[in-house]
């Protein structure tokens, strides 16, 4: 038995943030039912390269285990279809502007379904009306402020970060709706959205702007509040080393040959190593540039010293192999990122392919003009 089995969702939701989070219900056992628009889809279908054999690697990584139908909500018909999809939803999940054009809004679909979870995703809240695309939010939202290096322009982070930070919001606020559901029968309104979650996911550098007034800076590697925290060039390359305590960076010291650095004041706590980072970084470095950065890792994690090799994403997914974690799965020919949590008691349900454009029309709209007794069958 899956966490979710029998939960409901309709998924009218595009592009990452809100399929992430629905292809994570599905994940846990919800049948998911995602609604496209008749002849495009969602936009991310043609966001290649790359491709994959049915679609693009940016479409498939955020739609597996789905049910696809293809609604055209300016139509009656189809209209219709989904405002009844919605009534029989557990959960309702949206990125769409102005729902109450089609009796989508919240106010609507709850007459009738008071136990919906209705979770709407906007990009600065809804009464900003005004897209919210990730790169845009990371610009706005000052993630780019505190990326790059220190005497470079802003960056973007390499990955659409905010919205992955706001889907996994939208599964936690789901989540706790139903659960609260359970306790009082009535579902609720879930808010959430990408403004939010990046300033939620920007943690001790938010924190440290609201308790000081002044905004942090970018930094490149290097953390604003320990050290020695960040990259460091060895003979052949970088190795990134992290200590976040003053026993580690004894151990560090030690490693190096360089017990001494512990009994100096400017680097014995680590108040004082940051403070004078710009003194203590040229010693690591003179003494790291004298091996590879295998030996060093090797050396340091042997001595308990957080230290790794700075990889990509193929020696990341090797390496979560070698640690048993399984990163991948089978997902009919293709090979994904599996859901990243193991339960000890759950099982997560068996993959199956993201959905053809349109793929389940039939099913699901002969499952619609029933009377719903029966449940609509998962994916297969």
């Amino acid at each position: 038995m899956t966490p979710l089995d029998g939960v409901l969702v309709a998924d009218f939701s595009r592009v990452l943030a809100g399929p992430l989070a629905t292809m994570t219900l599905a994940d846990l056992g919800a049948t998911v039912v995602k609604v496209e628009r008749p002849g495009t889809g969602d936009e991310t279908r043609t966001w290649g390269p790359p491709w994959t054999s049915t679609s693009t690697a940016y479409f498939d990584c955020v739609n597996r285990s789905k049910l696809g139908l293809a609604l055209d909500l300016h139509d009656d018909a189809d209209r219709a279809a989904a405002v009844e999809l919605a009534r029989r939803a557990d959960v309702v999940v949206h990125n769409l502007p102005r729902t109450e054009r089609f009796g989508l809004d919240y106010a609507s679909v709850a007459a009738d379904n008071p136990a919906v979870v209705y979770c709407s995703i906007t990009g600065f809240g809804e009464a900003v009306d005004r897209p919210g695309y990730d790169f845009l939010v990371q610009a706005v939202g000052g993630l780019m402020s505190i990326t790059g290096d220190a005497d470079g322009d802003p960056r973007k982070v390499g990955v659409a970060l905010v919205d992955v930070l706001t889907g996994k919001d939208a599964v936690i606020g789901i989540l706790a709706a139903l659960a609260a559901r359970t306790r009082t029968g009535r579902g609720d309104h879930v808010r959430v959205d990408l403004l939010s979650s990046l300033l939620g996911g920007m943690v001790n550098q938010a924190a440290g702007y609201l308790a000081t007034g002044q905004s942090p800076r970018r930094m490149g590697n290097q953390h604003p509040s320990i050290a020695p925290y960040e990259t460091f060039r060895c003979a052949d390359g970088l190795i990134a080393i992290a200590c976040g305590n003053d026993a580690q960076f004894a151990r560090f010291a030690a490693v190096l040959g360089q017990p001494g650095l512990t009994a100096d004041p400017r680097f014995a706590t680590n108040t004082a190593r940051v403070l004078h980072r710009d003194e203590l970084v040229p010693l690591l470095e003179a003494r790291l540039a004298t091996a590879d950065a295998d030996v060093w890792e090797e050396r340091l994690r042997t001595a308990g010293v957080p230290a790794g090799l700075v990889g990509d994403i193929g020696s990341a997914v090797e390496r979560a192999a070698e640690y048993g974690l399984a990163p991948t799965i089978e997902v009919g020919s293709e090979r994904q990122i599996r859901h990243p949590v193991r339960y000890e008691s759950n099982q997560v349900a068996d993959a199956t392919p993201p959905p053809a454009l349109g793929q389940h029309d039939e099913l699901i709209r002969r499952w619609l003009a029933g009377s719903g007794d029966a449940p609509l069958p998962a994916p297969s």
